[in-house]
């Protein structure tokens, strides 16, 4: 297992380049580095020597001196293809596996690929075609990213094992793909195609490989058909009879076997499961018969543990029962995550991921990973096993719509009356919140409209009757991907190579030819596997029925957590993000930690890791959230000018930086139009006056608040129901607004008044509830989703004494502008304006309300995110 960098049709490349990006993944090596140049190619490598240590460096080139290659990986097979290579007259100088790729490809091609039995990520430089191959295993279990700074026909491609290597590149600027952060939010998964959450960076899929040429471009072909044969394999239905258990569990010993080759210690990963447990056990027959492969174990077996004492994810009397059949012959590793420590390694997991996890789950194989480090250098894990052998409840309910498709009526209402227990487990929660009447919550609801309009059209299902079919599309697109990128990068951030022996290119054809019986029977999973381990594994562990594996106790670990997850979703930077409502997800998570929301703890982790992922990758220091606006120009779908009556007037927005409670507004006004005249000479010469954004002063005035500081009582939120927006805005429609209108106004007096204004309708007349509860009332904002951070989250009361505020600020404009700026002045106007209105809280110019309404009745300041709050107004005179 290795760390892979290089480049491809880049001119500009070179060593330097090529050490830049093998540094950035220096833990997947540690044993060692190499480098390799020539024309527009370049091969960087470290390394993690597992196999001939002695002589397997690499970059390394075949005998004949025509291919050079680089790889991450182990092949299992590599002995017996290196005597059918030798058969064919190729040499070799080396006992590595690395080596046989070489020579496979020599006398195969991509072809050779799909010889290969094993996990690899790799690439081939042609020295007599000049091209680059890049290739990735049939599962997908070694990764492999590449960007093409280029295009299809001239391509420019860097690659890598790891995103971070890319980016350590310094040739192009990280950026968030919004379409897989959709998907991801949305719908659970990331994974399914090649796009990663990087903007440009791609991987290769399962089985596929890429050919980079100066001549012919980039092409990226499939060399291997496995999908295929899988699902013309599930066609064969063979009857499921003792002698097919015999074979398989022949089939995986076998697989086992080969995945204990290695010349520095192997160890296992037990998570009390079934999958790890026969993993655990068979090497312990394998021990007990000294078997020659099971050398690199040693003595001892090392399992590797991760508990929860008290939870009820804990699974330490099944790995205790697995123990148990070990005897002496093994030394067992516990370690106990939690709550603390998954915050004190929260930047790191992240980092150490590069993308989205979907759960906080792999930081439980994340801590078993650490804890390994130092012990042993190679992992056996169970990955696999459930997307081929329905380890997941929700395979159940796949293959019970698939007897109702096939009419297998009698087999169908069988399978459900002996899987009660099962789809008990798979319903209760579901059940439980209809009986509590706790609401269900759509993750849409929490995503900001420009956001999720934009992204409308994404769509994803998944084969929902067909249970081959399902395991096919799990294995290689919907759920194990995922998985597999967990296990790596969990593995290789601490120098660890981990294997998985359930995925076994040979193994796998034989399980799909069998008759799904061989899977699901009489409402057990996995028959096969449990019939194969009869007499091997505590039947403790054997006829488990409730799937936990490598997780974590999320849900008490949120409670513990709790206000550290609620600081995150009410950060300034969450606020900001393009892809949330904040005001919606604050609001939500309040609901579900009360109890009173019908959803998973996992809605708002992929929430908060999208945050954490953005503050990691790809937040750059002081970054703004409005583009710099020239002060000349009007904003965006804005006009500079306005005809009121005879005259034009010219309005011109000002941008200012971010306005916070207790700011000195006299200063930062007076400062900024210093600013502004100093640009636009010429401009003061005639007729100005100053607008002023309402909002601005309420937030320097200390009188806005976040919603989530604002507890709405139950009058609010019953109230805000039947109030419909002012012009002015959002008004009392929401149940913060309300709420700030009732201590301010008083409940009595609202009541009233919402009595009036019903009474009012009836006869006609609009209005009657603001007339009647007062100015200030009507004045009070909410929090709009177009609007600036903190904005789009707060709730604001309106300003106080908006008239004196405007009579200071003219005063300071004066006192501090030159005589020159402020010949011409004619006043200060404290305005409340949007799309929808406008209303004016305070002036002292000559103007009419009504003049200074029309001079704003297109808005110019904006109301997303322009953060102009101030407008000089200049008087053009009649044109």
């Amino acid at each position: 297992m290795c760390g892979i960098a290089g480049y491809a049709g880049l001119k500009s490349g070179n060593q330097a380049l090529l050490k830049k990006m093998s540094d950035a993944q220096a833990h997947r090596g540690p044993d060692g580095e190499g480098y390799f140049t020539k024309n527009d190619f370049g091969l960087g490598h470290r390394r993690l020597a597992i196999i001939d240590r002695a002589t397997g460096d690499q970059p390394m080139t075949n005998v004949e001196g025509n291919l050079t290659v680089i790889y991450n990986g182990e092949i299992y097979n590599f002995r017996q293809l290196r005597l059918e290579l030798e058969g064919l007259g190729r040499q070799f100088k080396t006992q590595s596996d690395t080596e046989v790729i070489l020579q496979a490809y020599a006398q195969w091609g991509p072809a050779g690929f799909d010889r290969l039995n094993g996990m690899f990520g790799l690439a081939i430089f042609d020295h007599r075609k000049n091209q680059l191959v890049l290739a990735r295993d049939h599962f997908g279990i070694k990764p492999l990213y590449f960007i093409n700074l280029g295009s299809a026909k001239k391509p420019e491609v860097l690659f890598a094992s790891e995103i971070k290597a890319l980016l350590a590149s310094g040739a192009f600027d990280a950026k968030p793909n919004d379409r897989q952060i959709y998907r991801y939010l949305k719908f659970r998964v990331h994974e399914a195609d090649a796009e990663t959450f990087f903007a440009g960076v791609r991987k290769l899929l399962p089985g596929e490989y890429a050919i980079v040429d100066a001549k012919s471009g980039l092409k990226i072909s499939r060399y291997s058909d496995l999908p295929d044969r899988l699902s013309q394999a599930s066609t064969k239905h063979l009857a499921y009879s003792h002698d097919q258990t015999g074979i398989y569990k022949d089939k995986l010993t076998q697989a086992i076997r080969m995945r204990l080759v290695s010349e520095v210690p192997v160890g296992t990963c037990l998570s009390g499961g079934l999958d790890s447990s026969t993993i655990v056990l068979t090497i312990n027959r394998l021990l007990a018969e000294h078997d020659s492969e099971a050398r690199a174990v040693g003595a001892q077996q090392n399992t590797f543990s991760a508990v929860f004492p008290g939870s009820l994810n804990d699974e330490e009397r099944y790995i205790d029962a697995t123990l148990a059949l070990c005897g002496d012959q093994v030394k067992s590793h516990k370690l106990r995550p939690t709550a603390q420590s998954l915050l004190a390694d929260l930047k790191d997991f992240i980092r150490t991921q590069e993308e989205p996890t979907i759960s906080t789950g792999p930081y439980a194989q994340y801590k078993v990973m650490q804890t390994a480090r130092g012990q042993v250098t190679v992992l056996l894990d169970g990955q696999g096993a459930d997307e081929m052998l329905a380890g997941y409840y929700p395979y159940y309910i796949v293959y019970l719509r698939q007897l109702r498709r096939q009419g297998r009526w009698l087999r169908l209402v069988l399978e459900i009356l002996l899987s009660a227990d099962v789809l008990w487990r798979f319903l209760r929660w579901r059940l439980y919140d209809r009986l509590r009447l706790r609401r269900s919550l759509s993750l849409s609801s929490l995503l900001a409209t420009e956001f999720r309009q934009a992204h409308q059209q994404e769509r994803f299902g998944v084969v929902g009757d067909n249970l081959k079919r399902r395991f096919i599309e799990d294995i290689f697109a919907n759920s194990l991907p995922a998985l597999l990128r967990y296990e790596d990068k969990n593995a290789m951030r601490f120098g660890l190579e981990g294997r998985v022996p359930f995925l076994d290119k040979e193994v796998l054809p034989y399980l799909f030819s069998l008759d799904d019986r061989a899977v699901i029977r009489g409402s057990w999973n996995k028959r096969i596997l449990r019939d194969a381990t009869k007499g091997l594994l505590p039947d403790a562990v054997r006829r488990r029925r409730n799937k936990i594996g490598f997780t974590t106790p999320e849900v008490e670990w949120f409670k513990a957590l709790a206000n550290d997850f609620y600081q995150i979703l009410t950060s300034e930077s969450f606020g900001r993000r393009p892809y949330f409502d904040q005001a919606a997800a604050v609001e939500a998570y309040k609901r579900f930690k009360a109890g009173r929301l019908a959803t998973d703890t996992m809605t708002f982790w992929r929430l908060i890791n999208v945050e954490l992922w953005l503050r990691e990758f790809i937040d750059r220091p002081a970054a703004k959230t409005a583009k710099a606006k020239p002060d000349l120009q009007p904003n965006t779908g804005k006009q500079l000018d306005i005809k009121v009556g005879r005259q034009t007037y010219r309005r011109y927005p000002l941008q200012t930086d971010i306005v916070r409670a207790g700011e000195n507004l006299k200063m930062l006004i007076t400062k900024r139009l210093a600013k502004f005249f100093k640009a636009a000479p010429g401009v003061a010469d005639r007729p100005w006056y100053l607008f002023v954004s309402e909002k601005i002063v309420a937030i320097s005035q200390g009188r806005a608040y976040f919603i989530w500081d604002v507890k709405a009582g139950i009058w609010a939120r019953l109230l805000s129901k039947f109030v419909s927006r002012t012009p002015y805005g959002i008004g009392l429609g929401s149940p913060w607004t309300m709420q700030l209108a009732i201590e301010l106004a008083g409940l009595p007096r609202l009541l009233l008044a919402a009595a009036a204004g019903a009474a009012g309708k009836i006869i006609g007349r609009r209005g009657v509830f603001y007339n009647l509860v007062g100015s200030d009332v009507r004045a009070i904002d909410g929090p709009t989703a177009y609007s600036v951070y903190p904005s789009n989250v707060s709730a604001k009361l309106p300003p106080k004494d908006p008239q004196a505020v405007a009579d200071g600020l003219a005063a300071a404009v004066r006192d501090k502008l030159s005589e020159t700026e402020t010949a011409n002045f004619g006043g200060v106007v404290i305005i409340d304006a949007n799309d929808l209105g406008r209303n004016v809280l305070g002036h002292n110019t000559k103007l009419s309300v009504d003049q200074l309404s029309e001079i704003f009745d297109d808005n110019p300041l904006g109301q997303a995110n322009e953060r102009t709050p101030l407008g000089v107004v200049v008087d053009e005179g009649s044109k």
